[in-house]
């Protein structure tokens, strides 16, 4: 009888505490998690499980873990927001998958992605065919980011926290020796000073970082 009670504080107390972890760790969609934020939960899933099998270990054993990665994913978290370079390490890019209704092979080889998944997610969407589609996006998450030619059409960051993202400013027709001269047109000359660029509708738009405003 006394280890079904402990297992039933012990039950309602780890609930609670998970629920205040998650409340710090933010809030974030299921199908909008990081790799990190997965690997994260599968092990605090598996910690707190241990605690419930082994009523006979102290509570401070699995607590001391969760606390551990919790300071592990706001530590990560923090170095994400900080550097475009490791945001593209763990979580990667979005994939272009679809260009003026054309499937890129190539990249759904690299990706994994079959075209049995693709047809699944354009049906989703009610898109009836690729000829619909100007540009396909597959997200990180694994969702897929679909315009049509009737939708605004995606713009693309060319710089992303000071770093220019080559591949977006090869995907518009441009050089990066284009972009840093039309930043100097502006006053600008370092690139590192910005916080976003993109190109839309022929002009060249830019937020400086809060630094440097």
């Amino acid at each position: 009888m006394n280890e079904f009670l402990i297992i039933g504080f012990r039950t309602i107390f780890l609930y609670a505490f998970i629920v205040v972890i998650l409340r710090v760790m933010g809030k974030r969609e299921v199908g909008e998690l990081g790799v990190l934020d997965v690997v994260v939960f599968i092990i605090m899933a598996e910690v707190v499980a241990f605690s419930l099998d082994s009523p006979e270990k102290k509570l401070i054993h699995s607590i001391f873990p969760v606390l551990l990665l919790l300071g592990i994913q706001l530590l990560t978290s923090y170095i994400s927001m900080k550097s475009k370079k490791f945001r593209d390490i763990v979580d990667g890019d979005p994939t272009l998958i679809i260009q003026d209704g054309i499937i890129q092979e190539e990249q759904m080889r690299k990706q994994r992605y079959n075209l049995d998944d693709l047809f699944q997610q354009l049906r989703e969407q009610q898109i009836g065919s690729v000829r619909e589609v100007s540009y396909a996006y597959l997200e990180p998450s694994g969702n897929l980011s679909v315009f049509t030619y009737e939708n605004t059409q995606p713009v693309l960051a060319l710089i992303s926290d000071g770093v220019i993202q080559s591949r977006h400013v090869q995907m518009i027709g441009k050089s990066e020796k284009w972009l840093v001269g039309k930043l100097k047109e502006q006053g600008v000359n370092d690139v590192e000073h910005i916080f976003y660029c993109s190109f839309e509708q022929g002009e060249l738009h830019y937020q400086l970082k809060k630094d440097y405003q």
